[in-house]
């Protein structure tokens, strides 16, 4: 089943323009699924560098002067490469067919920003357009449910189907928005294999990691600390391993999509925390099978945390596909004083506390004196008031 994406439209612009796509985000995020629904019809070649025989392919193209090369993978109008992160040179070699003026498209999917973006960095200066294709947002997931339909506004499911609503909606928070997880008739089995088979794949192979178990507990103590501010001191004498290597493996599961980091806002730094960072899960069921906390009872011990990083994780989904258009924050006081998430385009700002009980009220005089911004609620009885961008970016895409 094929769920319309918001990432649609991004990439219908990259190959209407004449650069190089880069698509990243982790692996199962569907990214081929997206490309080969986009390119129905058109004449397309796609080449898995995860297959030798695919590589061998294009390496033995890659011999050959650009014309030649691509008419001996068949001409196609739109060269695509999967798992482009797994040859060192495809950068280079793409530039050069790039630069040759040739008719084609090309586009390199990667499930590792680390190396494809490093290579990119080098020989693709000025010549691509990167999208990253997050988990599924939540508007994305509707897709799936009959009394969800496309042309209903928000409001309307919110009153008129709040019990369906928030039944899935705990579905979302406790299994997460990976494609297959959302469609499959039994989404816990597919995502114990996502986590032990193919998400660690990418950290594996890029031989930084000498010991799988180490990554296994490093992000155990995550989840623990999701929403929770990270000391990476704290996680080094846990682990008992050096600050640096911490960082390394923090910023590895950064680049290979599994978590997100979100630093603190400050304008002063005499009454404002200034140099400290949260840790969140682009995808909550990944957190959830970690911890083997997997119930759809909203009454878990651990729901606002959960429904904390599944909130800010959301805000994070759409500013990723809208391509960055703003900064997310938390701010915090030396006094204590707290806000979830900030966000900051040049000087126009917005802040939101994130509340799973609707009897929890929403205290943001400090935010608001500090920076004359009322602080909005997030609660589960408007999942889609995690929709940060609307209103706030002109210029964004267009959620389904």
């Amino acid at each position: 089943m094929y769920l319309k994406r918001a990432a649609e439209q991004p990439l219908k612009d990259i190959l209407a323009s004449n650069k190089v796509g880069i698509i990243l985000g982790a692996r199962q995020v569907g990214k081929t699924t997206l490309v080969e629904h986009v390119l129905a019809g058109r004449p397309a070649v796609f080449l898995n560098f995860d297959v030798e025989v695919d590589k061998a392919r294009f390496q033995a193209a890659a011999a050959l002067s650009p014309g030649d090369g691509l008419r001996l993978l068949g001409n196609p109008s739109v060269l695509v490469i999967d798992e482009a992160q797994r040859l060192p040179q495809v950068s280079r070699i793409i530039k050069g067919w790039h630069d040759a003026r040739l008719s084609a498209k090309f586009l390199l999917l990667g499930s590792s920003s680390l190396d494809l973006l490093d290579q990119a960095a080098e020989s693709l200066t000025g010549r691509n357009r990167k999208l990253v294709l997050p988990p599924l947002l939540f508007s994305e997931t509707l897709g799936t449910q009959v009394w969800a339909s496309a042309d209903v506004a928000p409001e309307h499911l919110c009153r008129h189907f709040a019990p369906q609503l928030r039944a899935f909606l705990m579905q979302r928070l406790s299994f997460g928005s990976y494609p297959e997880v959302v469609t499959s008739d039994n989404p816990l089995q597919l995502l114990r294999e996502l986590s032990s088979d193919y998400l660690w794949k990418d950290v594996l192979q890029t031989g930084l990691v000498k010991t799988p178990a180490v990554i296994k507990r490093l992000l155990l103590l995550l989840a623990h600390q999701a929403g929770a501010e990270v000391s990476v001191n704290e996680l080094a004498n846990q682990l008992q391993m050096a600050r640096p290597t911490v960082d390394r493996y923090l910023d590895l599961l950064e680049q290979t999509f599994v978590i997100f980091r979100l630093r603190s806002f400050s304008t002063n730094p005499r009454k404002e925390i200034a140099k400290s960072q949260k840790i969140y899960f682009w995808d909550t069921g990944i957190r959830n099978v970690l911890l083997t906390a997997l119930s759809t009872d909203e009454f878990r011990p651990d729901i606002g945390a959960l429904w904390e990083n599944w909130v800010i994780a959301e805000a994070a989904k759409q500013n990723a596909l809208a391509g960055s258009p703003v900064e997310l924050f938390f701010w915090r006081t030396r006094a204590q004083s707290e806000v979830d998430l900030v966000v900051q385009r040049g000087s126009k700002l917005r802040a939101f506390e994130v509340k799973w009980s609707p009897g929890r009220r929403v205290s943001g005089r400090a935010f608001r004196d500090a920076y004359g911004v009322e602080v909005e609620p997030i609660r589960p009885d408007n999942p889609f008031a995690a929709n940060i961008l609307i209103n706030f970016v002109d210029d964004v895409i267009r959620l389904p």
